[in-house]
């Protein structure tokens, strides 16, 4: 952490908002949920193969035409981590997606020893994927629109 001005280039986030309609969203909203973009990369794909109009830099919208397919890769996404086995296959898991190196490189500056308790950062990944299913559930049952941003 630095406290000192950032520019734009040093921001690396991903916002999951629910906050609004077809057309709009509201920026930054309470209710919304925040991943890390090393974190998101590793998610990414399922993004992309449920969105063709997914923007990596910006807005796209999950409505109801995409959000269950959506759901559906992203339960694919958890049950192929959970089938991860080794540390060389999670280390191919990893590396096969979008940033998947950088993920890997913050993971080492976290935790040196991060190869002797590999599982838990895989349980962790599948506990958010498993989290950002959930949101996905409200906005079915809600009938909301999920608004995924990147910065």
């Amino acid at each position: 952490m630095e406290i000192k001005l950032q520019n734009a280039d040093w921001l690396n986030f991903f916002e999951l908002n629910i906050s609004g309609n077809n057309e709009h969203f509201n920026k930054c909203d309470p209710e919304s949920k925040y991943l890390d973009g090393e974190v998101f990369s590793l998610f990414a794909p399922c993004f992309e193969r449920s969105n063709s109009l997914f923007d990596y830099f910006g807005p796209t919208k999950y409505d109801s035409r995409s959000i269950v397919p959506l759901q559906n890769e992203l339960k694919d996404q958890i049950t192929e981590m959970e089938a991860l086995q080794s540390l060389d296959e999670f280390k191919s898991f990893v590396k096969k997606t979008f940033m998947g190196s950088n993920f890997l490189i913050e993971l080492e500056k976290i935790d040196p020893q991060w190869t002797t308790n590999w599982e838990k950062y895989r349980d962790s990944a599948c506990d958010t994927v498993n989290e950002i299913i959930l949101l996905i559930d409200r906005c079915l049952e809600e009938e909301r629109v999920l608004w995924v941003i990147g910065y």
